[in-house]
């Protein structure tokens, strides 16, 4: 079994081995739907620890959206349900301009968050991430910005996303030197078919400063719980990103996790977020879900314990 919940790198909070996922919410889970996923998950994620992620940015994709559609949902739903002491919220910034500027800019980070707290409905945020680096702005600066927020109490831990190891380091660096709060948590992508990003400087460097890791795009959109096989699978909303995944190594990796399902019992999703939970460094992958069924079949990999084997010929497929 593994462990409930999991300290988040050195920071104080401690989560559950699963994040949910709220790009979803107001995009293609509406309200009916998104307050029944919300509920699942805090409600099967035990006692304490139940992340919800999300960012100012969700969903400005979608047209007419302008931002901000998944933190207002996230909280009507905490006003409605009244759990927020049950849950912990991560937001990022950093992705959506608006005022104050653009990216990591310290007028554009203080809008931002008053922003944040507004849409959720809260005080404060429990991990405020950098949604991308942004090299305009120097980076103490940018964590003299965050300084404040963490003062003020309105954010209780940083995290950055999308940052190479060399500026990661250097960041955390400068926080150092200055007497300012760094970066305890880092949020990359990763997943069973993409490894690139995170393994090899970037992920020896958190295992090395105990940063906390919480991977996007665990289910690699969708890819990983087998249901996009063919060219035929791929009209979703979804499926039109699946094209570049269904080569050779994919479909090796779809076999391996086959051949791990039939074995365990075990879902393919299920398969893929313990594969995460289990590589070093990893405090939980982030998987979203648009109805109450599906976070019941993802629920389970927290307690999933795949064998040595297993995760070997897992980490080996397609290579």
């Amino acid at each position: 079994m593994t462990d409930l919940p999991r300290r988040l790198g050195a920071s104080d909070l401690k989560i559950a081995p699963l994040v949910l996922g709220g790009n979803v919410f107001g995009w293609t889970a509406e309200r009916d739907a998104g307050f029944a996923v919300l509920d699942a998950f805090v409600d099967g994620a035990g006692e304490g620890g139940a992340m919800i992620d999300t960012a100012d940015v969700y969903s400005a994709w979608v047209p007419g959206h302008q931002g901000g559609e998944s933190e207002t949902m996230i909280g009507e739903w905490l006003k409605a349900s009244g759990k927020r002491d049950r849950v912990l919220i991560a937001t990022k910034v950093g992705m959506l301009s608006g005022d104050g500027g653009e990216k990591l800019a310290p007028t554009r980070i203080a809008a931002a968050c008053d922003a944040s707290l507004r849409r959720l409905g809260t005080d404060h945020i429990d991990l405020y991430f950098a949604h991308q680096d942004d090299e305009a702005t120097p980076q103490d600066e940018t964590l003299a910005a965050y300084a404040k927020l963490v003062e003020a109490g309105k954010v209780r831990v940083l995290g950055a996303s999308n940052f190479h190891a060399g500026r990661l380091k250097s960041a955390n660096e400068a926080a150092r030197a200055a007497g300012l709060p760094h970066y305890q948590v880092l949020q990359p992508e990763y997943n069973l078919v993409s490894r690139a990003k995170f393994e090899g400087e970037l992920q020896d460097y958190c295992v090395e400063n105990n940063i906390g890791v919480v991977p996007y795009f665990a289910l690699g959109a969708g890819f990983l719980t087998g249901k996009y096989r063919s060219k035929e699978d791929f009209a979703t909303v979804r499926g039109g990103r699946m094209g570049d995944r269904l080569d050779e190594r994919g479909k090796a990796v779809l076999a391996a996790m086959d051949a791990v399902a039939a074995e365990t019992g075990a879902s393919l999703a299920q398969i893929a977020l313990a594969w995460l939970i289990a590589q070093p460094g990893v405090t939980a992958p982030i998987a979203s879900a648009t109805s109450a069924e599906q976070v019941a079949d993802l629920l389970p990999a927290m307690s999933l314990a795949l064998s040595a084997d297993q995760l070997e010929r897992l980490s080996n497929a397609g290579s």
